[in-house]
């Protein structure tokens, strides 16, 4: 199963992240506020805060709390103030990783960081030192039961997007990251709101990695998942069924 596909990436930890429910919140209240006060508190003309929106609904959480965590992005009444930090470096295996932060504490963050990768044999590098293995782009995401994969693909390319990546598990939609609003505008007309719609970082080459490779792979990605301050961890590896599923898919 290859690792450059987004999608696949978020599904293999599915399993581990609903244990984590809690933490999930705690990401998506964060991304709400610093999304709604960076832009309009209308999700409608912020691409940002309707795809954190899209994200707290594909994770349950209730109506008020989204609500509440948009008007204290807007009327500023959070006085926490968080930065957005890119750490980039090499997992187990050359696997390149890039991560996101929303934080309020760069010192503590970058110490998080930087002892998972080398608690699990990588090795934090400096900004930009794997962001050249990848590129920026849009990501929607779609169950299997939207549509078959001829079909979803004539929608996605009609409504914009470059790209979809298509299998049993559902189908993704990929895009420049200026089109994700236009481009789930058009297929929210025709299919209903997607499960996930959201920037990305899509591998323009993958690394393969044997199963035992993986398994070590899969603890740096989770340990970094698990970090409040981190919202997103992406990585251009390829690995068996197997590893996959031993991972939690």
């Amino acid at each position: 199963m290859a690792g450059h596909s987004q999608f696949k990436n978020i599904m293999h930890r599915k399993g581990a992240q609903d244990k984590k429910r809690g933490k999930v919140f705690t990401k998506i209240i964060r991304e709400l506020t610093v999304a709604a006060r960076s832009g309009l508190p209308d999700p409608a003309s912020n691409p940002r805060l309707r795809a954190a929106v899209i994200a707290a609904r594909d994770a349950n959480m209730p109506k008020d709390t989204i609500e509440r965590a948009i008007k204290r992005g807007a009327g500023g009444e959070d006085g926490t103030n968080y930065e957005e930090v890119r750490y980039e470096g090499y997992g187990p295996g050359g696997v390149a990783v890039i991560v996101e932060a929303l934080t309020d504490n760069r010192n503590r963050t970058a110490a998080e960081v930087r002892s998972a990768f080398a608690k699990h044999g990588g090795a934090l590098g400096e900004t930009n030192s794997v962001g050249f293995l990848f590129d920026r782009v849009g990501s929607i995401r779609y169950p299997a039961s939207a549509g078959g994969a001829d079909a979803i693909f004539e929608m996605a390319v009609e409504a914009g997007a470059d790209d979809v990546q298509s299998d049993e598990q559902g189908h993704e939609i990929l895009c420049a990251p200026d089109d994700l609003n236009t481009v789930r505008e058009a297929l929210e007309a025709k299919l209903g709101a997607p499960q996930a719609a959201a920037f990305a970082w899509r591998p323009r080459t993958v690394t393969p990695v044997d199963d035992e490779t993986a398994a070590t792979l899969f603890k740096l990605l989770d340990t970094l998942d698990d970090s409040d301050d981190v919202q997103n961890v992406h990585a251009n590896f390829e690995a068996s069924d197997a590893a996959m599923n031993g991972a939690g898919a």
